[in-house]
């Protein structure tokens, strides 16, 4: 990956909807050459795909929490089936698995307190493996979803 890569890569960050006309225009290449590295890049996994970024509140979902799990068991089998049992949340945006105790944080949306209640209580209190959950709301995004810096 060479400086025109990266700067493919910033522009399609700051705006996905670009068309490859107007990103050669921006990277300073003609058409079909970054048209070539733009489907590399793709190829290669370093672009992933393209998506909307949509506003919660807008779509009514308008309480965040953050959860940390802690794990009651981590063998193989139990991480596993946590890990797949969570994927299957629609509510769970992001999952990371941390070193240390809490074994995992999860950024989660629901329509209300209410809502994040049931969820909770029902679908994240009886995953596999789990032993306890710890929550904390989130009041406020102080930096949001930012591009990566390259």
């Amino acid at each position: 990956m060479d400086a025109v890569d990266r700067q493919i890569l910033a522009e399609l960050q700051k705006d996905g909807r670009l068309t490859v006309t107007e990103l050669a225009a921006r990277v300073r290449l003609s058409l079909s050459p970054c048209h070539r590295r733009l489907r590399e890049l793709e190829r290669g996994g370093a672009i992933r795909g393209y998506r909307a970024l949509v506003d919660a509140e807008a779509v009514g979902l308008t309480f965040e929490s953050l959860v940390f799990v802690t794990m009651r068991q981590e063998d193989r089998d139990t991480v596993a089936a946590f890990e797949e049992a969570l994927a299957d949340i629609p509510q769970v945006l992001q999952a990371q698995r941390l070193f240390g105790d809490p074994d995992y944080l999860l950024r989660i949306v629901s329509e209300d307190l209410r809502a994040f209640q049931r969820l909770y209580d029902e679908r994240l209190a009886t995953l596999p493996g789990v032993q306890r959950l710890s929550s904390t709301l989130v009041m406020k995004h102080v930096v949001g979803e930012r591009s990566l810096p390259l």
